[in-house]
């Protein structure tokens, strides 16, 4: 045990939770092969098996599942162990978590109010939301209705937008109506329910067609195996939205109207901590409105940056 690094622990827990090297490295931002020599040092100082792994799935050992949960405590008795001594130091950290986005330039313009400490856990917007509410984070980036944000007590601050796209079987790249697309909805509400709640908004305020999934393919391969299966084009999530696209397969710009997507820095509506707040001034002063309300946008009804309805074009 004298070998053993938090930080093997932290990659134990990242393998554990996406039982995909690939992903758990990408989520980690380290490399899949470095990742993997790390998991087998830990399972040879810890003395045990900790995943069975072949080049099609990975899973957890009987000792790897027994041994998640305290290494999950152990790691947030080392996090509560760093705050407190941040504390001490009179230098306390804001803990931001995230989706899968971040503002390019949060380093820099938070440089001068705070020391930053970017969670690695990225999980999708309603975790990221409830740790914020429960306090495991100061602030995230993420995707959430006005009135779940209520319910948790959070006050949503645009900071960035995505235009939505879609994706469709070549070769054209014309516009493509939102009528005429399709809206995939998959069944996994723990991965896709913010995605899901967006997906039939849209739908419903533009006849998109709904077709429902269990695959997980909302983004990746399979996102682009049901392009080529329903050949039409498919809205993508903002997840996929920088992806590589496939040679046979293209991006459609879609209108009218112009969906978009908004990404909202949450705090605590109680928030009184003058280190965190610094941090949402820096991030939100100036943004503008990123485009969402322009005349032929198109935000759900709910999102917390949707214009009233009667001031809408």
């Amino acid at each position: 045990m004298t070998g053993v690094e938090l930080r093997q622990l932290r990659y134990f827990v990242a393998v554990a939770e996406e039982l995909n090297f690939g992903r758990a490295a990408a989520r980690l931002l380290i490399a899949g092969p470095s990742l993997s020599q790390q998991i087998k040092a830990l399972e040879r100082d810890l003395g045990v098996r900790l995943f069975d792994r072949d080049r099609r799935s990975v899973a957890l050992t009987p000792a790897g599942a027994a041994l998640l949960p305290p290494t999950r405590a152990l790691l947030d008795r080392a996090e509560d162990l760093r705050l407190r001594a941040s504390r001490l130091s009179g230098s306390e950290a804001v803990r931001i978590g995230y989706v899968n986005w971040l503002p390019p330039d949060l380093t820099s313009r938070t440089a001068a109010v705070a020391q930053m400490h970017i969670d690695a856990w990225v999980a999708p917007s309603h975790t990221q939301a409830a740790r914020v509410a429960d306090g495991s984070l100061d602030l995230a980036v993420l995707w959430l209705p006005l009135p779940d944000l209520r319910r948790l007590g959070l006050r949503a601050h645009l900071v960035g937008a995505d235009r939505i796209h879609a994706v469709a079987p070549g070769p054209d790249t014309g516009a493509v109506r939102a009528r005429d697309a399709v809206v995939l909805l998959d069944d996994d509400m723990t991965s896709w329910s913010t995605w899901n709640v967006y997906g039939e908004a849209l739908a419903a305020a533009t006849g998109a067609r709904v077709v429902r999934i269990a695959d997980g393919g909302v983004t990746g391969p399979a996102f682009f195996d049901h392009v080529r299966r329903l050949r039409r084009p498919v809205v993508n999530c903002p997840k996929g939205q920088d992806s590589s696209l496939p040679p046979d397969l293209v991006r459609r710009p879609i209108r009218p109207p112009e969906p978009y997507w908004s990404w909202s820095l949450v705090r605590r509506e109680r928030e009184e901590r003058a280190a965190v707040l610094a941090v949402v001034d820096a991030l939100s002063a100036g943004v503008g409105d990123l485009g969402v309300h322009a005349p032929d946008a198109w935000l759900p009804a709910d999102d917390p940056h949707a214009r009233p309805e009667g001031l809408r074009a």
